[in-house]
């Protein structure tokens, strides 16, 4: 049998295969053999019985979890079975987080460990804390911006909009037990959420020609809720005169949108 997305196979025990007992508990479990080849035939190990008591101490101290060790026999042959069950929540190796996948282990890091540890914490990214952010620094003007299109959609109960900040953020679940808003409402309703949330503004452009040429461009900032205002009076009234588009009124008061010439594109 061959190494897989379940098996591993080693000659002998190190501390460093603590990453490797790490990525099956994050994965789907799996088990490692030591006394054996890369093909899986025992070749034996002098000191089963020792590492039958150091092995699961180290995964307890090391790793915060418990794995069954058992002691096998083959040909007069001892060898060591390390049984790893998948693991709901993660586990660490050091504050490193190790992944099996196919018959190799690997370290996550930046995008792929957020998409990791919100998987398994049952968590989207925009639920996350941020714990500089306070409720006191939200946009006023961008809060009642919700609270009338909110009204005037019907979907929310009206003696919730009438209510204080604070608890329409708590109906709203934009905020935690500890007072610490998330990521949904800093987008929405901070006046500078890029002060927690890289890149969060929209950047409209105007290129005159397919070649890329960029012509003009704008960026705009603030509070989500307040962002799409903007964007959309900006193109209407710099980027759609920009490409040609304009209105004329025809005979029974009916109005189209025409272009005069092709100018551009955005």
């Amino acid at each position: 049998m061959n190494e897989n997305q379940n098996i591993e196979w080693k000659e002998s025990w190190r501390d460093e295969y603590l990453k490797w007992i790490c990525g099956f508990a994050n994965a789907a479990g799996g088990k490692i053999y030591i006394g054996t080849d890369d093909n899986g035939k025992v070749v034996g190990v002098a000191d089963a019985k020792k590492l039958l008591e150091d092995i699961p101490n180290k995964v307890r101290d090391v790793l915060g979890i418990m794995v069954d060790v058992n002691l096998l026999e083959e040909n007069g042959l001892q060898y060591i079975e390390i049984d790893v069950p998948p693991y709901s929540n993660p586990i660490n190796y050091k504050g490193q987080y190790h992944y099996r996948s196919g018959s190799t282990k690997q370290e996550l890091k930046a995008a792929a460990l957020n998409r990791f540890i919100m998987q398994k914490t049952g968590r989207h990214w925009d639920e996350f804390p941020i714990e500089r952010a306070k409720a006191e620094d939200l946009s006023e003007s961008a809060l009642n911006r919700f609270r009338k299109e909110a009204a005037r959609s019907g979907r929310v109960d009206e003696g919730v909009l009438n209510d204080t900040t604070g608890h329409l953020l708590q109906d709203l679940r934009l905020i935690d037990d500890a007072g610490h808003l998330n990521r949904a409402a800093v987008l929405l309703f901070h006046p500078d959420p890029e002060k927690y949330v890289f890149g969060a503004y929209i950047k409209i452009g105007f290129f005159r020609d397919n070649k890329g040429n960029l012509e003009f461009q704008d960026e705009i900032h603030g509070a989500l809720m307040e962002q799409v205002d903007k964007a959309m009076d900006l193109i209407k009234t710099k980027y759609l005169k920009s490409t040609g588009f304009h209105t004329r009124t025809f005979p029974g008061g009916k109005r189209r949108s025409s272009q005069s010439k092709p100018s551009g594109n955005h």
